[in-house]
């Protein structure tokens, strides 16, 4: 019963080789024109459509690659290596706040707007929710990205 098996197996592999419509140009090695990235690219580092090529690579690569367009102004959520499409899951929308960075906090009820300086305590992008630490009254708050350094927190 073992040994039908292992003659079945390379059987059934040579089948799926065989040309069958669309997946013809995959199946026999030839390539698809993707963009790649011409460039290694740090984490946290943004994207834009400068650091892009089209090339050709197989369709395995290809799949689910963006355009750069598409990533142009995104950031990197890990290292991503030169001559590789991107995906959707090694991007993130940019952070405009930054862990540990100096931010400007602002209270607005009206026409009322306070600012105070505070350090974020989070990573976060546009209109993402961020505690920040307010260095003029040594409290953590709650507040949204609302720009690069820029957290508005609600009035209570």
């Amino acid at each position: 019963m073992a040994r039908r098996f292992l003659l079945t197996a390379p059987l059934l592999a040579g089948l799926a080789l065989l040309p069958c419509g669309a997946l013809h140009a995959q199946s026999t090695g030839d390539g698809v024109v993707a963009d790649v990235l011409t460039r290694p690219i740090q984490r946290g580092d943004l994207l834009s459509e400068r650091d892009f090529a089209p090339e050709e690579v197989t369709a395995a690569q290809a799949r689910g690659s963006l355009a750069a367009q598409q990533v142009a102004g995104m950031e990197a959520r890990r290292t991503l290596r030169a001559g590789m499409p991107v995906r959707a899951s090694d991007l993130a929308e940019p952070r405009l706040v930054k862990r540990g960075e100096t931010v400007k906090i602002s209270v607005r009820e009206g026409a009322l707007t306070i600012t105070a300086m505070g350090r974020a305590l989070a990573d976060a992008a546009l209109g993402e929710q961020v505690r920040v630490f307010s260095e003029a009254t040594n409290q953590t708050l709650q507040g949204v990205v609302e720009g690069a350094g820029t957290v508005r927190v609600l009035a209570p």
